[in-house]
């Protein structure tokens, strides 16, 4: 049996309002990961899990791409289209992942209703673990889900974060029914 190799990704650093953005890109510059440089462990744990073992190498990510993130965090929404990515994860994952950039900035959808959405409506918690599986922060918005009640709940950058984007994008959110999970 012949050993795989392990991926080889660039690794670079953006800062933005709310923290330094990792950005993980593959050798095409398309992007496969972003998070938070606090949330570092977290991110090589994801790549891990879609890819095996993983390598990175301090690395620019595209011009086009670090533009398109900061026009996003500049106030130009829709920047985020702009952005090529890629992501591994199970069918479920990736079907999951594929209908987020579907909520339109401004917007926000419970679980279960992206979980109806997919023709899955008792799938609630199946769409909240694919959701914080998600390697890809901001630009596949797994941001724009929030509880039934319509309280912020678990991101993994933080709630703090996930505020921070949903009135970024014009979300008016009710403070006191907020909740950290």
């Amino acid at each position: 049996m012949r050993a795989t190799l392990p991926e080889t990704f660039g690794l670079d650093r953006l800062r933005t309002p709310i923290g330094t953005a990792l950005l993980v890109s593959d050798a095409d510059g398309v992007l496969r990961a972003l998070d938070w440089e606090d949330c570092e462990p977290r991110m090589k744990a994801l790549l891990r899990r879609q890819y095996g073992t993983v390598v990175l190498k301090a690395a620019r990510a595209p011009v086009e791409t670090r533009a398109a993130l900061a026009g996003y965090f500049k106030g130009e929404l829709d920047r985020l289209n702009e952005i090529h990515w890629r992501v591994a994860g199970t069918p479920f994952q990736r079907k999951v992942w594929n209908a987020l950039p579907k909520i339109p900035p401004g917007a926000t959808m419970s679980y279960g209703e992206l979980a109806a959405k997919l023709d899955v409506p008792k799938a609630m918690r199946a769409v909240g673990h694919a959701n914080g599986a998600n390697p890809l922060s901001v630009v596949v918005p797994c941001h724009r889900l929030i509880g039934a009640n319509g309280a912020l709940v678990k991101y993994g950058g933080g709630i703090e974060r996930k505020r921070w984007l949903l009135e970024h994008e014009g979300v008016v959110l009710r403070r006191s029914s907020d909740r950290a999970q």
